[in-house]
């Protein structure tokens, strides 16, 4: 069937997705990867309470539309009321939904040049004016994004604290001082994905009523759950109330929200993973160095390595890595492509990146 009738929206956009899944370029390879070390997954797995409330679930069952039980328990884990909390399909989802309510043809919103694609995806779906500053010093600038969105006139500006790709991270205190520039109107969509893996005081002491601000976070990093697909926004209560009038009410499948309550439960469980990936980080960063590479430093569950010269080199050592069979990723935008992206790993995975390395940086110097 050619005569398809999309609206004129959806057919002027590329079929195109975010990202290419590590299991399409499997396929391509015709061979799984020695190493996963690319789409920031917690390789130390989940909970072992989690996977048991998973296994245990009636999943013929639909889970509880208002997902009531796991919003009660995270009200309580993080001092706000249930009404301040909305779960979904992951921080994509979530972010789909918000931009669904927000942003039409013509809306203008605003990000950081080379910041996490998917919420440039879902406005382009929805036909928003994207408009873009660059980074400051490998980090996003909260402040330039803030004048730009007062120049365009923006209804979202996206910011993510811990930054993906780059790894660096505000101190809590910067963002809160640079809210005084966001401009009346405007809501700053806070991506805290990786808020588990940085230092104390990386989230800002913002009141959760406080309606400038709407706070996405997961389980996919940390709780180890990312097949699950389980986030949920931290607001306003109007702002979350307004999440029902667009979202996908039985799409949190009840075996994710059992995962998602008992991972919760073992915080115990979480403070190990902490360990784990700091040691992680830590092993990463001397790879680098050993290998003439400079890592950056890093509050999440993965470490850019600045390769030293532009995106054609950083791309020429990430083919030779994936060529050896270990799965990592690069930013997209210059200069920041200057990087691969690292994501943390077990011994296994790291000694195995130790070994590859070598020849993938000896292949790309020789061009």
């Amino acid at each position: 069937m050619t005569d398809l009738r999309l609206t004129a929206l959806a057919a002027s956009l590329p079929s195109t997705v975010p990202f290419v899944g590590p299991e399409a370029q499997e396929r391509k390879l015709g061979t799984p990867f020695l190493a996963r070390l690319g789409a920031n997954e917690n390789n130390f797995g989940p909970s072992p309470l989690a996977s048991e409330a998973m296994a245990a679930t009636d999943v013929w069952n639909y889970g509880d539309p208002e997902s009531f039980e796991l919003r009660e328990a995270l009200a309580a884990h993080l001092n706000v009321k249930p009404a301040n909390i909305m779960i979904g399909e992951g921080i994509d989802g979530l972010l789909g939904y918000l931009v669904r309510l927000f942003v039409g043809p013509g809306d203008t919103v605003v990000t950081s040049d080379g910041a996490y694609p998917t919420f440039n995806y879902h406005v382009a779906g929805y036909g928003g004016v994207l408009h873009k500053v660059p980074y400051t010093d490998d980090q996003e600038d909260p402040r330039a994004l803030f004048a730009k969105a007062r120049e365009t006139g923006a209804k979202l500006v996206y910011l993510a604290n811990p930054d993906n790709p780059m790894g660096t991270w505000h101190k809590g205190e910067t963002l809160v001082s640079a809210l005084d520039d966001l401009p009346h109107g405007c809501i700053l969509v806070l991506d805290e994905a990786y808020i588990e893996c940085a230092p104390n005081g990386t989230a800002p002491d913002i009141a959760p009523d406080d309606p400038r601000v709407i706070r996405l976070r997961t389980f996919s990093k940390v709780y180890g759950l990312a097949g699950a697909r389980v986030g949920y926004a931290i607001g306003a209560p109007d702002l979350i109330d307004a999440f029902n009038k667009v979202r996908n009410h039985f799409g949190m499948n009840r075996a994710a929200q059992a995962g998602a309550l008992a991972a919760l439960a073992d915080q115990a469980y979480l403070e190990q993973v902490r360990g784990q990936v700091a040691a992680a980080r830590d092993r990463i960063a001397e790879i680098a160095l050993e290998n003439g590479l400079t890592p950056l430093p890093s509050a999440t569950n993965f470490v850019a390595i600045d390769c030293g010269r532009d995106g054609a080199f950083a791309k020429a050592i990430l083919d030779g890595l994936i060529a050896r069979g270990v799965f990592v990723r690069m930013p997209f935008v210059a200069p920041q492509n200057r990087c691969i992206r690292v994501s943390c790993g077990t011994q296994r995975d790291l000694d195995i990146l130790a070994d590859v390395l070598p020849n993938a940086v000896r292949d790309a110097q020789k061009g």
